[in-house]
């Protein structure tokens, strides 16, 4: 067994150590610190190595989106509605066009035989029609222009008897003297007979429409006329309205009374000059 070293050499032999240990970690690594490990070869798939490509996701369905689904579903619904609208639009634009069609038929008045408007100006004795106007007077009538002719309204209460084509004595009388007013004023001119009711039904009888009521009476005024008065049968001609032009509504008693009427409305068309000499056999 050695002698131990004295203080002073393992003082030495320690500095000895610490100074070569520090040159060596400066001037070169370790074995197995200065060789790094070559990387690690990505084996290839198939013949060619090439790059892995990752797909990207497909695209979802329509149906996996509540949100787009709904919303499709929504605009469908909204399309639907506008093409019912519009089906109904067209469906209302054709009965209208249908029903301003009835009424316009319904209103048109059969037109005398007679000079026709012109285009340069109104119908040949206009003029002297509205000037007529003030000059009629006629009892238990109302008198008024419509247009361009006038119209004498008769209460058809003052002439008939209640439901019925039957003419009273007074309403004879009435009729007398608006003929004679009327050839006064406006000798020649066309004059049509007119024939209103009310919209009450008839009671079961000869008469069984409103219709057929206002064609009786119209006829019996003609008759009368033109076999009592100085009217001539070639200026006259009827017209029945029945309920279809009511002046007010048939709503209340008062309503109906003036709704129930005869009009003679005096165009302002002459009527043609028959020779009589010609006519008699």
């Amino acid at each position: 067994m050695s002698a131990p070293l004295p203080a002073w050499s393992r003082a030495r032999v320690a500095g000895c150590l610490v100074a070569a240990l520090t040159a060596g970690a400066c001037s070169n690594k370790p074995a197995w610190l200065a060789t790094s490990p070559a990387p690690m070869a990505t084996p290839a798939i198939g013949p060619a190595a090439a790059p892995m490509v990752v797909a990207a996701p497909a695209a979802m369905p329509s149906y996996a989106d509540p949100t787009l689904a709904g919303a499709r579903a929504a605009e469908e619904r909204s399309r639907a509605e506008i093409r019912l609208l519009q089906d109904e639009v067209a469906a209302l634009r054709e009965q209208l066009a249908a029903t301003s069609t009835q009424l316009a038929a319904s209103r048109a008045v059969a037109r005398p035989v007679g000079p026709e408007p012109t285009a340069a100006g109104p119908a040949p004795g206009s003029e002297e029609l509205a000037a007529a106007l003030p000059r009629l007077s006629i009892p238990q009538a109302t008198v008024r222009a419509d247009g361009g002719v006038i119209r004498v309204d008769i209460p058809a209460d003052a002439l008939f008897e209640p439901k019925s084509a039957g003419l009273l004595p007074a309403g004879a009388t009435l009729l007398t003297a608006a003929a004679k007013e009327i050839d006064r004023v406006c000798p020649g001119n066309f004059v049509g007979i007119e024939g209103h009711t009310d919209s009450e039904p008839l009671p079961a009888g000869p008469r069984g429409s409103a219709h057929q009521l206002a064609t009786a009476r119209a006829a019996a005024v003609f008759d009368f006329l033109t076999e009592r008065t100085e009217l001539a049968e070639g200026q006259l001609f009827i017209v029945a309205h029945g309920p279809n032009h009511p002046v007010v509504s048939n709503a209340t008693a008062a309503g109906r009374t003036r709704n129930r009427r005869v009009e003679l409305v005096i165009y302002p068309e002459k009527a043609p000059v028959r020779d009589q000499a010609a006519s008699d056999p």
